[in-house]
């Protein structure tokens, strides 16, 4: 089953997300949305009822980890296959670390949304090099083995940027102005 945007509000709220994270939770599933039907319009098989959900959902699990040490991505996954939303699991459990991404991969689903979490920093939409930087600092730990998998991880969003906007008129510096003008329809 794949939640309504609806269902996913009310889920956010049975598990309690903080407003902070619902309101980076809206915007990426706004770059999500947009960027879903640029691609569907671009003749790609894209589903942007399952991309929106995936977007609405990927931070679920973090509220619950905040105080513990559980990974929120894989918390989040467990959360949606309780709730029988398997159409979008791998979504929300690879929106933090992309197991299968890359050049030579299709675009889908899971790469628009995994790619729409990195470009937005609390609720702000910031470039890939702003987003890298806060993540640096504030999950790298001064770790050199944790700020080398951040530094490949937005390695392999870069690649993604990159087939995104072949696809598309504008470029990755339009994202902010692009989302602004989009009618969503599905926060409408």
């Amino acid at each position: 089953m794949i939640p309504s945007v609806e269902e996913c509000f009310r889920i956010m709220d049975q598990y309690r997300m903080l407003e902070n994270i619902r309101a980076h939770t809206i915007v990426v599933a706004g770059i999500a949305e947009l960027i879903g039907r640029r691609l569907r319009d671009a003749g790609m098989n894209i589903s942007i009822e399952v991309v929106v959900a995936g977007a609405m959902m990927h931070d679920i699990g973090k509220t619950p980890c905040l105080n513990t040490r559980e990974r929120h991505d894989l918390k989040g996954k467990e959360i949606c296959l309780k709730h029988g939303f398997h159409e979008i699991a791998a979504i929300v459990g690879e929106h933090v670390i992309l197991k299968n991404g890359g050049p030579f991969t299709d675009l889908t689903e899971k790469e628009l949304v995994f790619y729409a979490d990195k470009r937005v920093n609390h609720d702000k939409i910031v470039s890939l090099e702003e987003r890298m930087a806060y993540v640096l600092e504030r999950y790298g730990r001064n770790d050199d083995y944790f700020l080398h998998l951040i530094r490949k991880n937005f390695e392999v969003c870069q690649v993604i940027e990159n087939r995104v906007f072949e696809h598309l008129d504008q470029t990755p510096n339009d994202l902010a102005e692009m989302v602004a003008q989009f009618p969503s329809l599905t926060f409408s």
